[in-house]
């Protein structure tokens, strides 16, 4: 099959803030929900890796927000893989809305691990081959993010709903704690434009905190998720005034 896949939403208020924007957990659940059931058609979804005691890690998701998705909009999730080497795979999306103006437009890295030993596997040696579309939502590099020195330090619990079922926080949360460690004026004020993620090691369910560095410079943030001196990921935020 060498087509993109395409589902469409129509965003509740439920999954939207107080100025009716779509929040990051949603949007990034989302990205999330369309990439499975297409690795579910494409044969390398989570029925075919249970099988085979394997699992998608992500290492990058790199989202850009032309346009804040908002209240009652019916919204176009489309999705695509757009490259492959031997070990990582390229999906990326776009969200359009009722008219098929680009609202968002992302790019994720991920890596194949046998679950008994998580490390990674070749894709050629354990999926079967699957067509790419080498066109990209958004043509960037998958590359370390540079640290930064911390300003202040937000403790999160981690919830039980964090915990999804491949018992591991979910990425999407990832994003909130990012988000909502700028704090409640700097949120108030402002609305997330880009939210660029880089995963380095997943968060244990049974772990009771997380730790968020942070530093805002202007329209900039920095996260380091971490707990205790483990760093779990880091993540960029671009913003705007309101």
């Amino acid at each position: 099959m060498k087509e993109k896949y395409i589902e469409k939403r129509v965003l509740q208020a439920y999954q939207c803030d107080r100025y009716g924007n779509v929040r990051p957990l949603i949007l990034m659940n989302e990205l999330q929900g369309v990439a499975d059931t297409h690795a579910e058609v494409l044969g390398c979804g989570r029925t075919y890796l249970i099988e085979n005691n394997m699992a998608w890690v992500v290492t990058h998701y790199l989202v850009d927000i032309v346009e804040m998705p908002r209240e009652a909009e019916e919204l176009s999730f489309i999705t695509w893989p757009s490259a492959h080497d031997g070990l990582r795979a390229t999906r990326d999306f776009e969200v359009r809305g009722s008219d098929g103006r680009l609202m968002v437009r992302a790019t994720s890295q991920w890596i194949l691990i046998d679950m008994e030993n998580r490390r990674p596997l070749r894709l050629e040696e354990k999926l079967a081959t699957w067509n790419i579309i080498p066109e990209r939502a958004w043509d960037r590099k998958f590359e370390k993010f540079p640290d930064f020195d911390t300003v202040k330090t937000h403790i999160f619990k981690c919830r039980f709903d964090d915990i999804d079922v491949n018992q591991h926080i979910n990425n999407a949360v990832y994003a909130v704690w990012a988000t909502e460690s700028v704090g409640y004026a700097y949120r108030n004020q402002h609305a997330l434009k880009r939210i660029e993620l880089n995963f380095k090691k997943e968060i244990n369910p049974d772990t009771p905190e997380v730790s968020v560095d942070v530093a805002i410079d202007d329209l900039i943030s920095r996260h380091k998720i971490r707990t205790g001196d483990t760093e779990h990921a880091y993540v960029i935020c671009t913003w705007e005034k309101l």
